[in-house]
């Protein structure tokens, strides 16, 4: 994406999404690129899937459910009980429609940014770290934590990071995606194999 790309997408951002939500794009698109420098991803893809990752945000629910349908994905009960959830895959199919984005390492990231993805690569990682991690999510002793380890272990952080969105949907008597589950349990053997995989080589010095 070229300079004038950026400044195409960001009038359509100003244009359909509240100030607020903008502020939170260009923070995510921003920690994006500071991740990628850290972990070695291009970081000029990862502020792409940044700034485009919330497009759909506010599309109305029956049109989330009805966009999806129709590209072939098939809704989960908890989805169609909150099509909210629909918003991250919806805004794949928006970046493509809109602004031609064809890289599928992008659309993956900005679909995956919600719930996460059993198996995904560093950029889809950083980019859901990236959303969850932000400035704006706040400043509490937990979330800076989790910034600490999003600099050092990636795959440690996504586990984190879902521990506590997981910790927030229980208490808050919310219905939880199975595949943050499945997200968190994996993140969570890939960050103890990484671990693993350290102590081994030292053990060998």
């Amino acid at each position: 994406m070229n300079f004038l790309d950026r400044d195409r997408v960001l009038t359509w951002l100003y244009d359909h999404l509240p100030q607020r939500r903008v502020d939170h794009i260009l923070r995510v698109e921003q920690v994006a690129e500071d991740l990628a420098l850290v972990h070695g991803v291009d970081p000029e893809k990862s502020r792409q899937a940044g700034l485009l990752h919330d497009l759909a945000k506010f599309y109305p629910p029956d049109t989330l459910l009805s966009t999806a349908r129709q590209q072939g994905h098939r809704i989960h009960p908890v989805e169609q009980a909150h099509p909210h959830l629909l918003h991250a895959w919806v805004s794949a199919v928006e970046a493509n429609r809109l602004f031609g984005v064809e890289s599928p390492e992008i659309l993956a990231a900005i679909r995956n940014h919600t719930l996460g993805c059993p198996g995904m690569d560093a950029l889809s990682g950083i980019i859901f770290l990236a959303d969850a991690l932000e400035p704006g999510r706040g400043e509490g002793a937990k979330l800076n934590q989790i910034r600490a380890w999003s600099q050092q272990n990636w795959h440690k952080a996504v586990w984190k990071t879902c521990d506590h969105t997981l910790k927030q949907l229980l208490k808050a008597g919310q219905m939880i995606h199975p595949q943050m589950l499945e997200t968190r349990n994996w993140a969570m053997a890939q960050a103890k194999l990484k671990k693993d995989d350290k102590l081994e080589s030292l053990d060998r010095l």
